[in-house]
C-alpha cells in the first residue's frame, strides 16, 4: 500500500476516533434531516458562532416550523425573530428562499446543486452542505473548520497559500460515500 493511501487511512481513523469521543450531540440541526430546518441552520451559521445560533435556531423553528409558514410570514416578523444574529440580509434571503421553494418547488428543497444555488443568497458551500446534511448526498463541501483539518493533516509545513481547489481534491478522496452527513459532522468537530 502506498504512503499516500496509508496517510488517508490514518487521517480518516483519526477523525472518526475523535468524533466517537467528542461529537457535538447537542446541536439541534444534527438531530433532523428536515431540509427546511437544515436550510435555516446553514443560513444562521454563516458568520455566526455556533453557541449563538443554538437558541436562535430553536426559537426560529418554533416561530416558523415549516418552509410554508416562513414563506407566508411578513418580512418584519422574520426580521424580529432574527434579531441578535446580525447580518439581516441573511434573514431576507432565507425568507425569499422559502417563498421560492414554495412557489417553484412545491415546498420541497431541491436536491440538485444548480437548483439549490439558484435560490436567493445560496452559494456553492451552502448548496453542497444542504445536499450532504439534508439528503446525505456525497457532495463536496469546504468551510473554515474543514479547511483547517485538511491543512493540518495534508499540508502541515506548507507556508504558501493552499487553494480550496487543492483541498477539495483531498475532501473528494476521503469523503465517506455512504454517510457523508456524519463524515462532515466529524470533520467539523475535529476542526
Amino acid at each position: 500500500m502506498s504512503e499516500k493511501i496509508n496517510k488517508k487511512i490514518r487521517f480518516k481513523k483519526a477523525v472518526w476516533d475523535y468524533y466517537k469521543t467528542h461529537k457535538r450531540a447537542d446541536l439541534p440541526w444534527r438531530k433532523t434531516t428536515d431540509p427546511y430546518h437544515i436550510l435555516v441552520s446553514e443560513i444562521m451559521l454563516q458568520q455566526t458562532q455556533v453557541r449563538r445560533v443554538v437558541g436562535a435556531y430553536k426559537a426560529f423553528i418554533k416561530a416558523f416550523p415549516s418552509v410554508r409558514s416562513l414563506a407566508r410570514a411578513p418580512l418584519a416578523k422574520v426580521l424580529t425573530q432574527w434579531s441578535g444574529l446580525g447580518y439581516n440580509r441573511r434573514a431576507r434571503y432565507l425568507h425569499e428562499c422559502a417563498q421560492t421553494i414554495v412557489s417553484k418547488y412545491k415546498g420541497i428543497l431541491p436536491k440538485e446543486t444548480k437548483e439549490i444555488e439558484s435560490l436567493p443568497g445560496i452559494g456553492d458551500y451552502t448548496a453542497n452542505a444542504l445536499r450532504a446534511f439534508a439528503y446525505n448526498e456525497p457532495s463536496l463541501c469546504i468551510e473554515t473548520n474543514i479547511r483547517t483539518v485538511f491543512l493540518h493533516h495534508f499540508f502541515p509545513k506548507t507556508r504558501r497559500l493552499v487553494s480550496d481547489k487543492e483541498i477539495l481534491g483531498f475532501v473528494a478522496e476521503t469523503l465517506d460515500q455512504k454517510n457523508p452527513r456524519e463524515w462532515y459532522f466529524a470533520l467539523m468537530d475535529y476542526g
